[in-house]
């Protein structure tokens, strides 16, 4: 997870004063493993078409309470670490990656947004994750789905 800078900051400010949200409270996040893939993947949050992520549980176990929830707010940054979104995690559930479904495929907005494509490529992306950390890569390793919706800025929200 990307450090907060002071631009994420002042990002989370106008939205929080906008919304009148009082928790100071945020994440910072950048999808995938290089900047080229986080400006993608950022690019499709703010065209409408990304509304939702996976990760492995695993990245979680050090710090368990970081694990996404409902209500959570998120600025995501681009490759080079502008802010360009701010989204409020609307569904968490954990499961099996092989367990991903039809709608949750299409949600996240990538490739050609089938299940068979997702399948694919998250078994690569998580597959090199594991070469990188010496873990078993599997089909029943257990993947948190999230599911966001995007609330600031506002001209980019549904």
């Amino acid at each position: 997870m990307p450090d907060k800078t002071p631009q994420s900051d002042a990002f989370w400010r106008d939205y929080a004063l906008h919304a009148k949200v009082a928790s100071a409270r945020y994440d910072v996040v950048a999808f995938g493993d290089s900047p080229g893939m986080a400006t993608e993947l950022a690019n499709l949050v703010t065209a409408g078409i990304k509304r939702a992520t996976a990760s492995l549980l695993r990245d979680y176990a050090s710090t368990p309470d970081s694990l996404p929830k409902p209500g959570d707010h998120v600025v995501m940054v681009d490759g080079d670490g502008v802010p360009r979104a701010v989204w409020r995690t609307t569904e968490v559930t954990v499961k099996a990656l092989v367990d991903v479904d039809e709608r949750f495929a299409w949600d996240e907005g990538e490739g050609d947004r089938t299940r068979a494509w997702w399948l694919d490529a998250h078994r690569a992306f998580f597959s090199g994750q594991a070469a990188d950390e010496g873990f078993a890569m599997h089909d029943g390793i257990e993947t948190v789905f999230e599911r966001f919706e995007v609330v600031w800025p506002l001209s980019i929200a549904d």
